[in-house]
């Protein structure tokens, strides 16, 4: 059997010896204290010495500022690192992976944006609490002649990102997340949404990322297995289709935008897309550029150019030149006078040159035409079409 303790047995318990117990202090010169203050600043002083240390610092001003000088040198040699994981991080390792052991069933290349963005905006909602999903939001898109906004919440960005993605969940025949007379009325985007909110019995919550985050994977998993044929498809946006390959990388665009919209709202870092994908985002929209530029005329939002003419479908005409700097950078020739015509180097009469980031916040109407910080070169009256025509590709 165990022995009882002493209490247990009715004993009294012994006497304590503080002074037994207790080490004796150090008792070291001021030279003696000033050396060990680097070993201090480092902790590999012992408990006595890291005692003697600090009472001294308590009495002596000089040795106290030296001290706090060591500490700021010591920070320096150990940054502090972010407890956020790096947004890239799943990327390499994925890639990585890959690289080892190629999947059976490979994502197709222009899908794979719409997979990382998706992946990277799924990682920033599992980080934020129950509270932070009604976090007040501002969607902000420019309607043709100004910037405009609607108001929502964390959960209700990602209800729309829902709908909007759905376009494309039925375009492969898959289910739409709004069902009977809703979705045959609600052919846009901004519908679809409005639509989605209005029939919901409470505002959205975090339940919203559940269908969400499913309808994604489903996406992919379906455009994996299909194959890469499947990226001719078109998809229906009401006013205007696009090939499904663009519409995934439109959805890709739209899911880096709001993911910073959420990330802004609830105070969170959020990097670019990676350059690659932010590159062939950038290329979708100059593609856009010259349907845009010609709705635009058509309805009396771009006054035509001195000397503009009509060229046959396929022959070069008048041009501007855009240069994106940074990540994911290059250049496009914009034709200007018909859709059909090809940009051409011999026709330049502007140029526009813009940093990657800026250009895509231009094109998501998070930017002003007026306020783009671009440099500009030639005619005047072109370079102002082509920056409100790309505020103009932005929606809801």
């Amino acid at each position: 059997m165990p022995r009882a303790s002493v209490e247990d047995g009715g004993q009294p318990l012994p006497e304590l010896d503080e002074t037994a117990s207790r080490p004796a202090p150090l008792v070291l010169e001021h030279p003696v204290l000033k050396a060990l203050l680097g070993a201090w600043a480092l902790a590999a002083c012992s408990a006595a010495e890291t005692a003697a240390v600090e009472e001294h610092l308590g009495e002596c001003g000089a040795c106290a500022d030296e001290a706090l000088r060591l500490r700021g040198a010591v920070g320096l040699l150990h940054p502090v690192e972010p407890l956020d994981l790096d947004p890239g991080l799943r990327t390499r390792v994925l890639t990585g992976s890959v690289d080892r052991r190629p999947p059976r069933i490979p994502v197709p290349e222009w899908a794979t944006p719409y997979d990382a963005e998706t992946a990277r905006l799924d990682a920033l909602l599992q980080d934020i609490g129950d509270a932070e999903w009604h976090a007040p939001v501002r969607l902000r898109w420019f309607d043709g002649q100004a910037p405009t906004s609607r108001r929502t919440t964390v959960a209700g960005v990602i209800a729309h990102l829902l709908t909007v993605d759905g376009l494309v969940a039925t375009a492969l025949g898959l289910d739409d997340p709004l069902t009977g007379e809703t979705a045959d009325k609600a052919t846009n985007p901004a519908a679809r949404t409005e639509a989605y909110w209005r029939a919901s019995y409470f505002p959205p919550t975090r339940s919203i990322r559940a269908p969400w985050r499913e309808q994604s994977h489903t996406i992919v998993r379906t455009v994996s297995f299909t194959g890469t044929t499947t990226g001719k498809r078109a998809v229906s946006y009401g006013d205007f289709e696009l090939p499904l390959h663009d519409a995934m990388l439109d959805r890709a665009f739209e899911c880096w935008v709001h993911a910073e919209d959420i990330a802004d709202a609830v105070d969170y870092p959020y990097e670019p897309p990676s350059p690659r994908s932010l590159n062939r985002m950038i290329d979708l929209a100059a593609r856009m550029l010259p349907a845009v530029l010609a709705e635009r005329r058509r309805h009396g939002l771009a006054a035509p150019a001195e000397g503009r003419h009509l060229v046959p479908a396929g022959d070069p005409g008048r041009s501007l030149r855009l240069e994106i700097e940074g990540h994911g950078g290059g250049e496009w020739l914009i034709p200007l006078d018909s859709p059909g015509a090809v940009g051409s180097a011999e026709r330049e009469v502007a140029h526009i040159a813009l940093d990657g980031v800026e250009f895509c916040h231009l094109a998501a109407g998070h930017v002003s035409p007026e306020d783009a910080a671009a440099g500009q070169l030639g005619d005047r009256g072109a370079i102002r079409d082509v920056l409100f025509a790309t505020a103009s590709l932005s929606r809801m």
